[in-house]
């Protein structure tokens, strides 16, 4: 009975793999010393392919079904072994199941910012994380250029050179989006689209099929999202400069009657005061006289600016602006013009 056992155990006659969702991309059969024998059945189950090595070389693929394995059916291992007749006798060969269903929410990401090169900025750096889905497309290649001959073949061995390639052609993917650098973070649809068409030629090539690819944050530089914010107000008031000035000019004032009400900050400047109501100032009469269709806002505005200096802080100023003539830094002329702006508030 012992020796029926022993027997038995050395021919395999059922081959299959329960894929198990723990990331495994190829698994190969166990066949420790064991022989396959002849009209054995192999499983390939929807998802999978199997693939049949011998002595180094791939000899047959298969994909979804049941097969019975006869000369019929693994007619290219049959031309290796130089079979010349139909074979009944068991027959080594290695064999390797590979999932083809979709890898989801496999992470990229810019570990550190890396630098791009704009025509309108230079050379700017960033960051970008996204996701990504993908599939053995060509299990042939895949085992002959990346898996190998492993007993098995995770997403995990594979990340950290998908992540590779993603992060080499972001900068081809920028320049082929034909995208603006600053409207990056506002496309991130269209980079995406951009980046994996990049993509899908460099994943073929290690017979991998990219199915998706999603872009979920781009950081721009502080300096250029400061920018960017404010092309976004521009693009909150249109084309329309008059508005845009009556915002930026109420935005200032408050902060100016801030400074003054509380003897420091801009007040405690003399420079800084002379040159906030002068800026002021100037602001209003542009509203008034320069800017059309923006009348009764530009009145609005001149009046919050008049009643946010009180008198004392316009004597404290003159007396600033004074000190400042004496020492050369201002000349006549410029105090005499600041002068009479500023006793136009004690009007």
């Amino acid at each position: 009975m012992a020796l029926m056992d022993f027997i038995k155990k050395q021919f395999i006659d059922i081959i299959q793999w329960t894929e198990a969702d723990d990331g495994t991309l190829a698994w190969r059969f166990p066949m420790a010393d064991m022989e396959i024998q002849y009209g054995a059945s192999l499983t390939v189950r929807e998802s999978q392919m199997a693939v049949f090595v011998n002595e180094g070389k791939v000899a047959d693929v298969f994909g979804p079904g049941m097969y019975k394995l006869t000369t019929q059916t693994i007619p290219v291992l049959t031309y290796l072994k130089n079979w010349d007749k139909l074979f009944e006798s068991p027959f080594k060969s290695d064999v390797y199941f590979f999932s083809t269903r979709q890898q989801i929410d496999q992470k990229w990401g810019t570990p550190q910012p890396i630098t791009i090169r704009d025509k309108d900025f230079g050379a700017v750096r960033l960051r970008a994380f996204g996701n990504y889905n993908f599939r053995i497309a060509d299990p042939k290649l895949f085992h002959s250029e990346i898996s190998g001959t492993r007993d098995r073949y995770t997403t995990a061995d594979l990340d950290g050179q998908l992540r590779g390639l993603v992060l080499q052609n972001i900068s081809a993917a920028i320049a082929s989006s034909n995208i603006a650098f600053l409207d990056l973070a506002a496309n991130q649809l269209v980079f995406a689209q951009a980046l994996a068409a990049q993509l899908v030629p460099e994943f073929a090539k290690i017979g991998l099929k990219l199915e998706g690819m999603t872009v979920q944050n781009l950081s721009l530089p502080e300096e250029l999202q400061k920018i960017l914010d404010q092309k976004i107000g521009m693009g909150m008031v249109g084309n329309d400069m008059g508005k845009f000035m009556q915002y930026q000019t109420a935005q200032a004032i408050p902060k100016f009657a801030e400074g003054a009400g509380s003897g420091g900050g801009i007040a405690g400047d003399a420079m800084g005061l002379g040159a906030g109501v002068a800026l002021g100032q100037v602001l209003a009469q542009n509203l008034q006289q320069g800017l059309q269709g923006g009348g009764n806002a530009a009145q609005a505005v001149t009046a919050a600016a008049a009643a946010a200096v009180k008198p004392d802080d316009v004597m404290a100023t003159l007396e600033k602006l004074g000190e400042l003539k004496a020492k050369g830094i201002l000349t006549q002329e410029e105090f005499d013009a600041k002068k009479a702006e500023l006793l136009k508030k004690l009007v």
